[in-house]
């Protein structure tokens, strides 16, 4: 069965294909992704790379948890199941709603409304 890991603080000119190069002289990589920014395309600094097994992703642990790849000491763990974060499609989640101006017509705190 495989197991996927999680590499932390990767260096930022960290590839796929040089992340699974590092792991693949340990076992059998399947994958390996190094997570980007949508918007910049930059990398994060952190990626995952899933191994063909769970002696060799024990083995990458072990073996490269603390070594120095690309000048930085990366940090190999086994990645924790993704959290369901629900919809993300904005402020859903009710509360007030504010706008640019007050539109209640009582002016608020003593103020005069004059806009009419």
């Amino acid at each position: 069965m495989s197991k996927k890991l999680y590499v932390g603080n990767l260096s930022y000119q960290t590839t796929d294909d040089s992340l699974r190069d590092v792991f693949a002289a340990v076992g059998e990589v399947l994958s390996a992704k190094v997570v980007t920014d949508a918007a910049t395309g930059r990398s994060r600094g952190f990626g995952f790379v899933e191994m063909a097994n769970d002696d060799d992703a024990d083995k990458a642990i072990a073996t490269l948890n603390g070594t120095n790849v690309q000048d930085r000491e990366i940090n190999v763990s086994e990645a924790r199941p993704q959290k369901d974060r629900g919809f993300s499609g904005g402020n859903r989640g009710g509360g007030e709603q504010r706008s640019g101006f007050d539109r209640s017509g009582g002016g608020g705190k003593g103020r005069k409304n004059n806009w009419r």
